[in-house]
């Protein structure tokens, strides 16, 4: 694999619009136009790029990078981790999606954390056996009624 991240730009953010996720996946994860919309709104703490193989767009990631977790209960509570992860329907199942997750550790690792978060919707078809797989462990926590997972990026390859 060439695979690789690049940047969203006037010349790509057609394509990346178009990416199209298995229809039982749809009610697990936003299409790509909701998260670039949230990138605009959280400004430098979302990290939006697009996952490419060669010149062939196959997916697409969206970061989050030291946002306060729950600043009610603890405002020094900074998390870092994965917030989006949209492989195309017809590239899954080919090491993108772990691939992402490794390249979204490394830019942590690059910022100076040690640990990469995300949420999941619970349940069979949800991708809690994906993210297992890859060492994150549940914290107890829910967000939205999701699943809190983090990764210890020590522990990570």
């Amino acid at each position: 694999m060439t695979v690789r991240l690049e940047k969203i730009t006037p010349d790509n953010v057609e394509a990346a619009l178009r990416i199209r996720v298995r229809p039982e996946q749809e009610r697990n994860i936003e299409p790509v136009a909701v998260s670039l919309a949230e990138a605009y709104a959280w400004g430098d703490t979302a990290w939006p790029r697009l996952i490419l193989d060669g010149d062939r767009l196959v997916g697409f990631l969206m970061a989050f990078v030291d946002i306060p977790w729950n600043p009610a209960e603890n405002p020094e509570d900074l998390r870092s981790g994965l917030w989006r992860l949209n492989i195309a329907a017809d590239e899954q199942s080919r090491g993108y999606g772990r691939f992402a997750v490794r390249a979204v550790g490394d830019e942590i690792r690059r910022r100076g954390g040690d640990r990469l978060f995300t949420t999941w919707e619970p349940g069979e078809a949800g991708p809690g056996a994906f993210y297992s797989k890859l060492g994150f462990r549940t914290t107890g926590e829910t967000s939205g009624g999701q699943t809190v997972g983090v990764l210890d990026l020590a522990d990570a390859p």
